[in-house]
């Protein structure tokens, strides 16, 4: 199988204004395809936006709290419905440019059962406009609780293309061992680790990922500017000073034996493009670690995920 050319999407979408990032997101899936790449990828809440205040605005825990509740109630009506229009252009667009799709979003159930709920999701579309996985962050980390509901195991898969299985997971999704564990065995290839942004840590996490999953790791941070802030929380700083940049990126590529394919790229914006090698890679990996397979007791281990979806 040929190498692979992923396009990482280290740019700022349009925080809490979900028009224009749709309107922003088709223009960066045609200059993708200008530039044949094969696979797309957006970060985490890139649609919508994630909620990077929660670490900056002193008062974002507070009960009742006007500004916090103002500023969530935009990040809701900014949120997109699985069923809606604006996923439906996405599709459409990733049609026409023959490349697969792969992103964060906020998602909204804005009726019927769950109601009033936001999650942290991932979406695959496939080169041909169609859903292929749609996944909710387990467990939102720490203050991002007070913005979104936990997720479920449904989307806990990797999905065929001709370009090995892909599967993806959100953030600290990947310091959960037994979510690991629930991807490796869905035989991943390439898996996409979609954060707010790659620092140190969370590098660590994706190297150590790539190793035990022996697979190539796609580590997508993104660029949001404090100015970018809605104005009721920049009030809340009382001109206290906020960094120029919440959010700088340091995207990566991991190999499977845990080295890096691409460094991490800090303080750019735009797309950035990296060919993956042939998946015989992947193979040659395994030979000495599986976690799925030969280095794991299935004699020993009982391990069962419950894949339901209530709404």
């Amino acid at each position: 199988m040929k190498a692979t050319k992923i396009a990482i999407v280290q740019e700022s979408s349009a925080f809490l204004n979900l028009k224009k990032s749709i309107e922003k997101a088709l223009e960066i899936i045609a200059e993708a395809a200008d530039n044949k790449a094969d696979i797309l990828v957006f970060g985490e809440s890139w649609f919508g936006g994630y909620p990077s205040w929660l670490d900056s605005i002193p008062n974002a825990a507070r009960w009742n709290y006007p500004p916090i509740k103002e500023t969530w109630s935009a990040t809701f009506e900014n949120a997109m419905e699985i069923n809606g229009n604006e996923i439906s252009l996405l599709a459409e667009a990733a049609k026409k440019a023959n490349v697969f799709l792969v992103f964060g979003f906020n998602e909204a159930i804005k009726k019927g059962r769950g109601n009033g709920t936001l999650y942290n999701a991932i979406l695959i579309i496939d080169n041909q406009g169609e859903i292929k996985n749609h996944h909710r962050k387990l467990m939102p980390t720490y203050t991002e609780k007070l913005v979104y509901g936990l997720g479920d195991a449904h989307g806990l898969k990797a999905v065929d293309s001709p370009f090995g299985r892909l599967g993806a997971l959100v953030c600290w999704e990947h310091w959960m061992p037994l979510t690991r564990q629930a991807m490796h065995d869905e035989a991943e290839d390439i898996h996409f680790a979609l954060w707010p942004k790659v620092h140190e840590m969370h590098q660590i996490a994706s190297r150590q990922y790539a190793f035990e999953g022996r697979c190539f790791v796609v580590s997508v941070g993104q660029i949001l500017a404090s100015a970018s802030l809605p104005k009721q929380l920049l009030k809340e700083m009382n001109n206290e000073a906020l960094p120029e940049y919440l959010l700088n990126g340091g995207s990566c590529v991991i190999g499977p034996d845990g080295n890096y394919i691409m460094e991490p790229q800090f303080d750019i914006g735009g797309i950035i493009y990296v060919e993956l090698p042939a998946l015989k890679t992947v193979l040659e990996e395994r030979m000495n670690l599986a976690t799925s397979g030969h280095y794991q007791r299935w004699d020993v281990f009982d391990f069962h995920i419950n894949k339901k979806r209530e709404f």
